[in-house]
């Protein structure tokens, strides 16, 4: 697990997979549509673009860039572990250019940037690579087959309504031999804010409701992505902990990302007596299970997923036939006689 240090730490304040409390009851949201594949859809594709145009027009939308660029970066640098010049990149659900940044075009040549939030678009970053900005959902990505050498993505594709088709959507649009590397948001994100609202609620209101994203399994990611016709495959998985000094600095930082719920089952109010419970909730749960902060601060736990998956093409390296291997299992324990032999 690594550590971030929050920013807003060191200046003011910004907040959610959960929303804060609201004055007023908005009406139900409305029925899901039923997707094309026919199952419900999750997630309120057009509530999360309002959130993502809200987020990326505030004074400082940087303040709450954290999380984000940490992450880019790291996507960058396994993009920097493949050796060769893609000429032609694209990067979906891009934001602000959190992974362009950190690239150069020794690396990219040229690089397509889409993502559902024109606003974010707009006030992208700039990078030395040259870039061309599309107003695209990540589910229907208006490009044809074949056309690009590298395919990134960063925190964007926990929001789609339908991820494998999502995926095989990007394997269309990746030439043979090209390769994707993404990073998403793992099940294990923010569990000490979704404890702690799940027992505030059950206290205070005999139930409770969902108030953070559902998120894909890891076991699920890679099946997943081999059914979308990706194929030497890596998956691994890392947490990153960002310290603030209570739940409402938290929920105020999701906000300020656009990860607010989308859900269409989610709650429209959290009642302010449930908002306070769930707050001591929180900073007692992280002192007594003892990952609370000398300073007073408390964590949040963000479980990112990496996966990396190419397309197949004739050149690559193919794994050797059954029955083919020289050296047998039961060898290896005669290696390691001669080895202790050699040592003596």
């Amino acid at each position: 697990m690594r550590g971030l240090l929050r920013p807003a730490l060191r200046a003011g304040w910004r907040g959610s997979l959960s929303a804060p409390p609201r004055r007023a009851l908005p009406a139900s949201p409305p029925p899901p549509p039923a997707a094309a594949s026919g199952a419900l859809s999750p997630f309120d594709r057009r509530l999360k673009r309002k959130q993502k145009n809200w987020a990326a027009l505030q004074a400082e939308p940087a303040k709450c860039d954290y999380l984000r660029e940490e992450v880019g970066g790291r996507i960058a640098d396994r993009v920097f572990d493949i050796t060769r010049t893609f000429p032609l990149a694209l990067d979906v659900g891009s934001g602000r250019g959190y992974i362009a940044q950190h690239l150069n075009k020794e690396t990219v040549e040229k690089l397509i940037q889409v993502d559902v939030a024109e606003n974010a678009l707009k006030n992208a970053v700039e990078t030395e690579i040259p870039t061309v900005k599309v107003v695209a959902d990540e589910e229907f990505l208006p490009f044809k087959e074949n056309t690009f050498d590298l395919v990134v993505s960063s925190l964007s594709l926990h929001w789609v309504n339908d991820l494998p088709k999502a995926f095989k959507e990007i394997h269309q649009v990746l030439k043979p031999d090209g390769v994707f590397i993404g990073a998403m948001f793992g099940g294990d994100t923010l569990y000490e804010l979704r404890c702690s609202l799940q027992l505030a609620e059950l206290e205070r209101e005999g139930g409770f409701s969902p108030h953070v994203s559902p998120f894909t399994a890891v076991a699920d990611l890679g099946h997943l992505l081999s059914r979308a016709g990706f194929n030497t495959l890596t998956v691994d998985t890392d947490e990153i902990q960002v310290n603030y000094p209570g739940l409402f600095e938290v929920m105020e930082d999701l906000q300020g990302m656009g990860e607010s719920n989308c859900s269409w089952n989610r709650k429209p109010l959290l009642h302010r007596d449930t908002m306070l419970a769930a707050a001591a909730i929180y900073r007692g749960q992280c002192l007594r299970e003892m990952y609370g902060n000398t300073d007073g601060s408390v964590p949040a736990t963000f479980q990112i997923y990496y996966m990396i998956g190419w397309k197949y093409h004739e050149s690559q390296a193919k794994p050797a036939q059954r029955g083919s291997a020289t050296v047998s299992f039961g060898d290896l324990a005669k290696i390691e006689g001669l080895l202790s032999r050699g040592k003596k």
